[in-house]
């Protein structure tokens, strides 16, 4: 099983998800496709346990990071980590926690991002709630960095700041009573950070739930 995931993940790596299928995977493993159906029944299983075992090294690190005594200083350590392997594997986003069944590691990185939570003066409803804000600021984040990129960037013709700032060009010459906010913000947008801009997003969710928790 170890063999079949690690080649999984590495087509996956390769050219995404359109070409993990199990002709492939046999071609990579120099087997045939009735050997993949011994280790997986079908091919939502076999992206279900890829993201788990990709998850598996998430969970290795984040349980190797030093603890400290601000429980929302070490759910942003963990959320980053996180953050950083969908963007290393943006395929990764769709999958993580689709079948907890399937799914181990990615449940027990959930508990340890939950465990946080239990540090904290909070209802089980606002530990439910904060979790989820964060991985969702974490996944739709990643997932929407992840997105298919434009031909013209792939192809050379514009860099990602040419393309960006097309469009903050477009946003500067908006009419400002009807726009006032697109255009303050067109030029940050035409140089902004998609890292940093994650990190703000995270930042602004557990402010509140710092302030939330009283911590």
């Amino acid at each position: 099983m170890e063999a079949v995931l690690a080649a999984a993940v590495a087509l996956l790596d390769e050219a995404g998800e359109s070409a993990l299928t199990f002709r492939a995977l046999a071609t990579r493993l120099g087997t045939g496709v009735g050997t993949i159906y011994w280790y997986v029944s079908s091919k939502d299983e076999l992206f279900d346990r890829a993201t788990d075992h990709v998850v598996g090294e998430v969970l290795a690190t984040v349980r190797a990071q030093p603890g400290s005594d601000d429980p929302i200083d070490d759910l942003r350590a963990m959320a980053v980590t996180l953050f950083d392997a969908i963007i290393d594997r943006p395929w990764l986003a769709a999958y993580f926690m689709r079948n907890t069944d399937v799914q181990g590691n990615s449940l027990r990185l959930y508990e340890e991002l939950g465990r946080q939570t239990l540090r904290l003066d909070l209802t089980p409803r606002r530990r439910f709630h904060a979790v989820s804000a964060v991985v969702g600021v974490v996944v739709g984040t990643a997932a929407d960095l992840g997105a298919e990129i434009p031909q013209e960037i792939l192809d050379g013709r514009v860099d990602r700041d040419q393309f960006l700032d097309r469009y903050a060009e477009a946003w500067r010459g908006l009419d400002a009573a009807e726009f006032p906010f697109v255009r303050e913000i067109a030029d940050e947008f035409a140089g902004h950070d998609d890292r940093d801009q994650f990190l703000a997003a995270l930042d602004l969710t557990l402010a509140g739930l710092r302030l939330q928790a009283g911590a």
